[in-house]
């Protein structure tokens, strides 16, 4: 029997994320709403393009066909739109086969406040102002940067995730930005058996965790079972400071397929061997410093966005 929504991976997108709406935010900006309503009625049928997140989006929801027993997972359309002007999303979504159901449309306001009601483990966007207020808000959110579109017919879904900032809070990382990395080495040692305070992401990192159980089981009773999920953390941490991440992991339950202690090591290096479909970064300098080819996700929280 499915997953009840309290149960599954839900995904919060917001089509500015799923779809390119330049066009029609230029129209917005250069002409205001009456302009673009009409515009979107005059192109009600014509398919939006894809967005950045699309092929995370279209890859995500394909767990559901491995598991149709169970459709552990969900994505919820959170928009700005009116439901009029929405029309033309969904019938995007429609033509582009994705199984997206549910949506909030907030005519003109942010979304970010039903995020927690759609038991989303993580809201994606363009807008930068939402995901600010979401974060503000102690909700899981990023914003979705721009970078070309790359939808491959791989079925794999990688997703990779930096440490602090993001999988942990932002405890190891104030150390620091504040006192320098002799003094971080050191806080992280004499801490390597205390686990760390989860950060917004973790609750996605455990349920995703989860997901790759069911595919172990799958695993076991099929042997030419391909796997969908793979995951990875890339952080800038070295030895001796990696003891506590793995302590962390261990204590949450959950271990990625691939961990990179890079010990400040430019991250484009890995990114671009493991490809992965998204990339969760809460410090946005090291994500403009990768390849424009990888989906960048900004998580601003904590010290590093002071």
């Amino acid at each position: 029997m499915p997953y009840p929504i309290e149960d599954k991976l839900v995904i919060a997108v917001a089509s500015s994320a799923l779809f390119d709406l330049s066009e029609s935010d230029k129209v917005f900006r250069e002409e205001g709403p009456a302009a673009y309503k009409a515009f979107q009625e005059k192109n009600i049928d014509n398919v939006l393009g894809k967005g950045v997140a699309f092929p995370f989006v279209k890859r995500f929801l394909s767990i559901n066909k491995n598991f149709p027993d169970e459709m552990p997972v969900e994505v919820v359309l959170l928009s700005k739109n009116s439901p009029t002007t929405g029309r033309r999303v969904f019938r995007s979504i429609k033509e582009y086969d994705l199984d997206i159901s549910r949506a909030a449309f907030m005519t003109g306001k942010s979304p970010y406040a039903y995020v927690s009601a759609f038991n989303a483990s993580l809201f994606l966007s363009a807008n930068e102002d939402d995901v600010h207020q979401a974060i503000q808000a102690g909700l899981p959110a990023g914003i979705v940067l721009p970078s070309v579109v790359n939808d491959d017919d791989e079925g794999e879904l990688r997703l990779a995730f930096d440490f602090d900032g993001v999988i942990a809070d932002d405890e190891a990382e104030t150390v620091f930005k504040q006192q320098g990395l002799p003094q971080f080495q050191e806080h992280e040692t004499v801490k390597s058996h205390i686990p760390h305070n989860p950060g917004l992401l973790a609750p996605l990192f455990k349920k995703l965790s989860s997901l790759q159980q069911l595919e172990t089981q799958r695993e076991e009773n099929e042997k030419d079972y391909q796997r969908l999920i793979r995951t990875a953390i890339i952080t800038a941490r070295s030895a001796p400071a990696h003891e506590r991440v793995i302590t962390s992991l261990e204590e949450w339950g959950i271990m990625p397929d691939e961990t990179f202690f890079l010990g400040g090591m430019d991250k484009k290096h890995i990114l671009s061997v493991f490809k992965p479909h998204m990339f969760f970064d809460d410090q946005r300098q090291h994500l403009q410093a990768t390849a424009d080819n990888i989906p960048m996700v900004h998580i601003p929280f904590g010290i590093a966005n002071l």
